[in-house]
């Protein structure tokens, strides 16, 4: 297949995925809840800022579909044309398509066309796309990511190591496979399509890095302060379990009562 062949399907592919990364569900949510995300907490509207307002479930949920955003555009990429090669090269076209979803999936996110091009910041997005794109490595990353945050409460640091360890291992296998192969050594580009699709897919995968970091920009900086939010996750898992026990422990109290009006009832009918 050659570019002049796939053009329009690339393009059609981009901007499906920008559409779908636009849709932010911590605001369909959130409203659906009675307030507005934008308005509580940081402003955020991420998985981070939906834990702390609405409670862990809603976070994980958050987080869940917006991995979703990520995952779906980028298997989209990769299946459309895996196994496909750029006429006359080695060059397997999904490995850049799918990585070009995934880009414009998680620009969506950030600056969504719905929203006034004002949207969250892209963890939870581009998570999601490396799981999908090296599930290995992207569920190792986004484990340590987790483990890092419940730990030290340090959400957006977090945030920033599961997302770019991914990154750093996808440009290390486009160097193995592309430019500096074993056994051959430096390998140069077989023609310039090949060399256009080999540049295009290492920028799309440091373009979701950079996109990612460019939004934590305010986090960082407040790091580098002291003055950063904390995010304790395990405080929110306590919170929520001490809060479904008191739940259970209500539905006793309300389940007790009515066992005795019914038994009491029973005795009533069945005495002479």
């Amino acid at each position: 297949m050659g570019i002049s062949e796939i053009w329009w399907i690339l393009l059609i592919m981009a901007v499906g995925s920008y559409l779908i990364g636009s849709i932010n569900f911590s605001i369909i949510i959130s409203r659906r809840k009675g307030r507005d995300i934008r308005s509580v907490g940081s402003g955020n509207p991420g998985m981070m800022n939906m834990s702390r307002n609405f409670g862990l479930k809603t976070g994980v949920a958050i987080l869940l579909l917006d991995m979703l955003k990520g995952g779906v555009p980028t298997f989209i990429g990769w299946v459309v044309f895996r196994g496909d090669l750029l006429e006359g090269t080695t060059f397997v076209i999904s490995d850049m398509t799918k990585y070009m979803c995934g880009f414009f999936a998680v620009l969506g996110h950030i600056f969504p066309v719905y929203l006034k091009f004002r949207g969250g910041k892209g963890i939870a997005t581009t998570i999601g796309i490396f799981v999908v794109a090296n599930p290995l490595v992207g569920v190792i990353s986004g484990l340590c990511g987790l483990a890092f945050i419940l730990i030290t409460s340090m959400g957006s640091m977090g945030s920033l190591i599961a997302v770019t360890p991914p990154a750093i291992a996808a440009e290390i296998i486009f160097y193995g496979r592309y430019i500096y192969v074993r056994g051959s050594g430096f390998v140069p580009a077989q023609n310039g399509a090949m060399l256009f699709m080999l540049l295009a897919s290492v920028v799309f995968v440091i373009g979701i890095c950079v996109l990612t970091w460019v939004a934590h920009r305010m986090n960082i900086k407040r790091l580098l302060t002291g003055e950063e939010h904390q995010t304790s996750w395990s405080a929110m898992i306590r919170k929520y379990k001490d809060r479904k026990k008191s739940e259970r422990a209500k539905k006793k109290k309300t389940e007790a009562p009515s066992s005795r009006e019914n038994s009491e009832s029973t005795d009533e009918t069945q005495s002479p």
